[in-house]
């Protein structure tokens, strides 16, 4: 990573005031030329974080404004005017899909897109071909033979089957065509008729069973480019429900699904697949996660002594002292421990007693007092007055900008952390021989492999979106905090874990905080002598204060783009009767 050099006093300098002309041009509502200063300020003093984060969050904040200028030119008719817009907010931010994905919309397009759903293959159906008059009609008699005589009005020729029953009818039509005759006359009759060929007819009575034997089918195959194999399954059977097909199969190898069924049903399985496929309503979140830690560690006051010693001052004991009995006994002589007379002697007596050890209190500097018998050293272990002035302090900015392109009621996951290594299993011999000693004799031996499982550390956030007609977002959230911990079982560590789940509606380009995680640890001590660091004036002379403040704040921004809308386009199709 290559190492960003320190600015010079001059660098500093003017980067401070070009941040402070900057404040004062944002303030003003002068928002471009305040990001000039920001981004010179952040250029000559790259390691200053305030600059940068000014910076980054002008360049946001003109993006929007951009995008927003953009949309309304767009609901306005003004595609220039948008295209302009669209081309400023990717100026200010070249990462922003949203902006890519709008001057894609606003840029007119020469030719259409191929629609997601198209037949590839189907059966010809037999097409009649009666003659054009219209004729009028008046009959009294059997039904067979009304059926004859309107279908050779239009030259077409009638074929009956058994099913048929004879039955007297009245008849009256005038000014008809052929389909509008034959409608009227088989709904007297109570038959149907299917055709033969372009001139010829078979009628058969109007029962389930018939229409089931005798209605003509079609065939049709459909391509479906753009769905996966989940999806055509879940598209197959809804069709084989919501139609009642009984012939319907599907090809994930070739993304198809094959139809067989009356002609007025593959016209509505036509319409219904074309409906579904026009385009899934697609969203994208621009989801910003913005992680501040900070910590602070002070110490003040003074450190006094807390432990002393209290002994004896004897001739044996000084014996420990060596070459510095002589300083001893100057010191003694001065308090009036002994007088210069005996002085001799005890120094012959330090001579025979000078590998002794018991005197290692007095190395110490000590106090004495008493006389003769009776004198008493005091020594606090070399511990003095000792003033502590500590402060350490650090702060830690992070911010993560993901965008995701999700569908409907497609899940987007966000990933950020790291994959830690557990250690399940470690392998090693259970007895020796001699080519294991042989080899961990010549540090030659290694050992195999551990087992181990790695586990997601960091966040995930999962979002589904649903997208209604009036350009509402509803997000279904999960959020999932993994953190290590600081304390072990059987040398395994401790995985902190912390989850959200929960449901929001969002508007179309509005920004709302999904969560925030807030950890304070605040820690104070004292350490001095009772009750002295508690009398006012007197805390600090007396006692150390320790202050230990560690602060964690996350913080997850979501804000929803829809890029393209359900399908309102409604349609109705006919079908068959008893179907």
């Amino acid at each position: 990573m290559p190492v960003i050099p320190a600015p010079t006093h001059r660098e500093t300098a003017e980067a401070n005031r070009q941040f402070k002309a900057g404040l004062k041009l944002k303030s003003k509502g002068n928002l471009d030329a305040a990001f000039d200063k920001f981004s010179s300020a952040s250029e000559l003093d790259p390691r200053n974080v305030s600059y940068v984060t000014a910076r980054e969050f002008a360049r946001e904040e003109l993006a929007m404004n951009a995008l927003k200028q953009g949309n309304k030119a767009m609901l306005n008719g003004n595609e220039i005017v948008a295209m302009a817009e669209f081309r400023r907010a990717l100026e200010y931010d070249p990462t922003n899909d949203y902006a890519l994905q709008r001057l894609r919309d606003s840029i007119p397009e020469e030719e259409q897109p191929a629609p997601a759903a198209s037949v590839v293959e189907q059966s010809v159906p037999i097409q009649l071909q009666p003659t054009a008059p219209h004729e009028d009609f008046h009959f009294r008699g059997d039904a067979r033979t009304l059926l004859t005589q309107v279908a050779h009005a239009y030259g077409i020729t009638a074929q009956f089957d058994d099913s048929v029953q004879q039955r007297r009818v009245h008849f009256d039509i005038q000014d008809v065509n052929f389909a509008t005759a034959m409608e009227a006359a088989t709904a007297v009759t109570k038959t149907f008729w299917v055709p033969l060929s372009a001139r010829q007819v078979l009628v058969l009575a109007d029962t389930v069973e018939n229409h089931r034997n005798f209605e003509r089918m079609g065939l049709r195959t459909f391509f479906l480019p753009e769905l996966s194999e989940q999806e055509i399954t879940e598209m197959t059977n809804s069709l084989r429900v919501l139609l009642a097909l009984r012939f319907i199969s599907s090809d994930k190898a070739e993304s198809a699904i094959s139809i067989r069924a009356e002609l007025p049903v593959l016209e509505a399985a036509d319409r219904l697949i074309k409906s579904l496929t026009t385009g899934r309503p697609e969203v994208l979140l621009d989801m910003r996660v913005y992680a501040v830690s900070s910590s602070l560690q002070r110490e003040i006051g003074t450190a006094l002594p807390t432990q002393f010693s209290l002994f004896n001052i004897s001739p044996a004991l000084l014996a420990g002292l060596g070459a510095s009995a002589q300083n001893l006994i100057n010191q003694l002589i001065s308090s009036g421990g002994i007088n210069q007379a005996n002085s001799q002697a005890i120094s012959a007596l330090l001579g025979q007693l000078q590998g002794s050890a018991t005197g290692s209190l007095l190395t110490t500097p000590f106090v004495s007092f008493g006389g003769g018998l009776t004198l008493f050293g005091l020594n606090a272990g070399g511990v003095g007055l000792t003033p502590t002035l500590s402060l350490n302090e650090s702060d830690i900015r992070d911010l993560e900008h993901v965008t995701l392109r999700a569908s409907q009621n497609d899940a987007a996951v966000m990933k950020i952390g790291e994959r830690y290594p557990i250690i399940n299993a470690t392998f090693a011999p259970i007895y020796n021989s001699a080519a294991i000693s042989q080899v961990v004799g010549n540090q030659s031996y290694i050992a195999p492999f551990p087992s181990f499982n790695f586990e997601d550390l960091g966040l995930v956030l999962k979002a589904t979106p649903f997208i209604h007609s009036n350009q509402d977002v509803t997000l279904k959230l999960e959020l999932q905090l993994r953190s290590l911990g600081t304390t072990t079982n059987n040398g395994i560590p401790i995985i902190n874990n912390r989850e959200y789940s929960g449901i929001i509606t969002v508007k179309n380009g509005e920004s709302s905080v999904v969560t925030g995680l807030i950890s304070v640890d605040d820690t104070r001590g004292i350490n001095g002598y009772p009750f002295l660091g508690r009398v006012p004036g007197l805390t600090y002379a007396s006692t150390v204060h320790n202050k230990n403040v560690e602060d964690d704040e996350l913080l997850i921004v979501i804000t929803p783009h829809v890029l393209r809308l359900p399908n309102r386009n409604s349609f109705a199709v006919q079908l068959p009767p008893n179907h």
